[in-house]
């Protein structure tokens, strides 16, 4: 048991002699084949209510510490008081089939010395909701975190009870970590903090998964996907596993 703690230990604190910290977001559009993620101005906000307003029970807001919002007002307040920060840092995913902002997602909890940033405040609005384009904007804000940016850690945390979000981590290739338990408490209700992460070394399978995924001869010709995300990644991971 020692011995096999030793070389956990070993393996954790590996030297990292070249480290010089990551940068923090600035102010570039990420632009993909479906969607383009920008940085969020006020240009956005009346697509954006538009767009969330369609959700007419409000679910996509259920885990969210803010909203509905009763009026387009409202949600001017309320995204004057947050959005424009430095963290977090807010964009606007436009879908380009029309050009009109239908959802929103940030970094956050940035840590450039460290190498550490989060992707949190994801609200996919209904019209893009289980389309191409709300994949691909994940992937362009992961690879600008660790291409452009140089981050070494990328993380994504939910609410325990959100199945959905959940289940959205773990196909996008996140690693489950655990639980924080009764971590804060949101609209009356406590909330326990799934933890899930992709570190640097991880990514390059993942972005290869991902460009697979994404490319045009994975869908038929009715937009369905041939080969699933996780399979793609799981059967590279074979390969890799088995010396192929």
């Amino acid at each position: 048991m020692t011995q096999n703690n030793d070389i956990t230990t070993s393996m954790s604190q590996r030297a990292v002699p070249d480290w010089q910290g990551a940068r923090r977001p600035d102010h570039a559009v990420l632009a993909g084949d479906y969607c383009q993620v920008e940085p969020l101005t006020r240009a956005h906000f009346s697509d954006l209510f538009r767009a969330f307003a369609a959700d007419s029970d409000g679910a996509i807001w259920r885990y969210l510490p803010y909203g509905p919002f009763a009026d387009e007002a409202a949600f001017v307040r309320w995204a004057d008081d947050t959005c424009f920060l430095a963290d977090p840092f807010f964009y606007a995913i436009i879908d380009r089939t029309n050009g009109q902002a239908v959802g929103m997602a940030s970094y956050l909890r940035i840590n450039p010395k460290a190498g550490s940033i989060e992707v949190g405040h994801i609200n996919f609005a209904p019209a893009l909701q289980r389309r191409v384009a709300a994949t691909e904007a994940m992937f362009l804000m992961m690879r600008n975190a660790f291409d452009t940016l140089g981050y070494r850690r990328y993380e994504w945390k939910c609410d325990d009870a959100n199945g959905r979000s959940k289940a959205a981590a773990s196909r996008l290739g996140f690693s489950a970590e655990g639980v924080f338990r009764q971590a804060s408490v949101n609209k009356g209700l406590n909330r326990d903090t799934a933890w899930f992460s992709i570190i640097d070394s991880e990514w390059p399978d993942r972005r290869d998964a991902f460009q697979t995924w994404l490319a045009a001869d994975n869908f038929d010709a009715h937009g369905q996907q041939k080969q699933p995300l996780a399979s793609l990644r799981l059967d590279r991971s074979d390969l890799t596993r088995s010396g192929r």
